[in-house]
């Protein structure tokens, strides 16, 4: 059992806590049962998992599950699990896990595309609805949140690991290949002059959203076929993106409903 919070291993998995140590290690942490067994359920790969005797006897079938598909397992004390963890009352567990190779994400039917995202907690919303639409993936900015943020994969609420993402370079680019390939772009913008479900979203589609403060940046808002506006109140300046998103995506799978429905 590792007792002390001096041990090297555990002082380098603190290192995972930042972005800085991350990429360093090319791991990222997972924690709570949940997130574990989501893991498992999902088959994605593990490196290190420490849990509390606690936890493991209150868990032993997900306990000998993990065992089989980590590099390492160990029993540590409530004080080092605490050292591990970013949450402030940790349940018990704490993983390593390596990232996605994937550096590429089709989207054929519906997707999105984030710009110079700055906050995990959006982010990991916006991963869990977008799951729970069925889009085909998400396009992150380089210059954006880290995907790899415990608190995004903590508020994905397990889905991170079942929808599609991807890191790129030039998301202009990409759009730019996307739309080449028919899909249409549909940007959000306040002072837009049509609202959102004005919009055909039947068709194949990229939605498009930018930073919490300053939007989308002029290069993305040139390629887009469509702006549409999320109408608000006098006095209201914009709704959170993680919201905004929600809208657009279930308007969208209204649409699509309502098509099959007909058909």
């Amino acid at each position: 059992m590792l007792t002390s919070v001096q041990n090297p291993l555990v002082k380098q998995i603190r290192k995972l806590h930042q972005s800085k140590g991350r990429r360093e290690q090319q791991l990222f942490l997972l924690e709570g049962t949940h997130l574990l067994e989501e893991a498992c359920n999902t088959d994605y790969p593990l490196v290190n998992v420490f849990c509390t005797p606690e936890w493991q006897e209150k868990h032993l079938s997900l306990w000998n599950l993990i065992c089989q598909k980590a590099k390492q397992t160990e029993l540590v004390t409530d004080r080092v699990l605490k050292a591990l963890s970013t949450t402030v009352n940790p349940d018990g567990i704490v993983a390593t896990a390596l990232p996605a190779q994937t550096n590429k994400v089709k989207i054929t039917s519906l997707g999105v595309a984030l710009e110079k995202l700055q906050d995990p907690g959006n982010f990991g919303t916006i991963i869990r609805t977008a799951t729970a639409v069925g889009v085909d993936g998400i396009w992150l900015s380089r210059d954006s949140v880290d995907l790899y943020h415990p608190k995004v994969v903590r508020a994905s609420a397990g889905v991170w690991f079942r929808l599609p993402m991807a890191i790129t370079q030039d998301l202009k680019s990409e759009v730019e290949q996307l739309q080449n390939q028919g899909v249409q772009i549909v940007a959000t913008v306040p002072d837009a002059s049509i609202n959102y479900w004005e919009i055909d979203l039947r068709k194949p589609t990229l939605i498009l959203l930018g930073n919490e403060g300053g939007g989308l940046s002029h290069d993305l808002l040139s390629l887009a076929n469509y702006s549409a506006k999320i109408p608000l109140s006098n006095g209201v300046e914009s709704l959170n993106v993680a919201i905004s998103s929600a809208l657009i995506l279930y308007e969208a799978r209204r649409q699509r409903q309502t098509q099959e429905k007909k058909l």
